[in-house]
């Protein structure tokens, strides 16, 4: 296999520096070869002992949709409570979820079964299928914005309740809830949560340790 011209390069750069969490949709459709091209990206990502642990549950419907909608709200309600002011306030200013307004839904799962009971390299961090799960997300994402589609990955959700309104079985993790679709105001220059004074971005230099672990760093503090 040939390596990469220097504008393919910088087409996989540009996805990655460009990815954003989307929350405002268009509510425009996705074509479904576009949609296609994007679960096969995410299929293609690398797993542990090549077992492939995922499943991608795609949800079009506006009935399903609610529901999970429903459950996030009160993962969001919960969690606001857990903040003191300002942040409280700054909290609730936030969009956190496009659930009714994107037109797909994906929710991502781990099944931790497939390939068992001997999943090459899982012996001893068994978490290795959920990590790999994670890379499907990531190669999912990367290649919806290559496409122009955003997504949004929905955090504040009971596990066990999404679970149970898309019939997912019961060794089954689910692991991402995304919502996907062409975004309301295109794409924006920086993460969002930055713009709004949230977090800023950590500069790499502070996270990278040549050699072993040295002190300074913003994780070593």
């Amino acid at each position: 296999m040939v390596g990469f011209d220097a504008s393919e390069r910088a087409g996989v750069y540009k996805s990655v520096y460009a990815r954003r969490d989307i929350r405002r949709f268009s509510g425009d459709p996705i074509p479904k070869e576009t949609l296609a091209r994007i679960l096969d990206a995410a299929h293609h990502a690398p797993s542990v002992g090549f077992s492939q642990p995922w499943d991608f549950v795609v949800v079009e419907d506006d009935e399903t949709k609610s529901e999970i909608a429903s459950i996030a709200d009160r993962a969001i309600s919960a969690a606001r409570e857990g903040y003191r002011e300002p942040r409280k306030s700054d909290f609730g200013q936030l969009k956190l979820e496009g659930i009714t307004d994107s037109p797909v839904n994906i929710c991502v799962t781990c099944d931790p079964t497939r390939g068992a009971p001997h999943v090459l390299g899982r012996n001893t961090m068994r978490e290795m299928d959920v990590y790999s799960t994670c890379l499907a997300v990531q190669n999912l994402w990367l290649a919806a914005r290559a496409e122009g589609v955003g997504v949004g990955w929905v955090s504040f959700l009971y596990p066990h309740e999404v679970r149970e309104v898309l019939d997912i079985p019961h060794h089954i993790k689910p692991i991402a809830y995304l919502c996907v679709g062409y975004p309301e105001d295109g794409f924006p220059e920086e993460p969002v949560l930055q713009q709004e004074g949230w977090r800023e971005r950590i500069d790499v230099d502070e996270l990278v340790h040549w050699g072993r672990w040295e002190s300074g760093s913003e994780s070593g503090k």
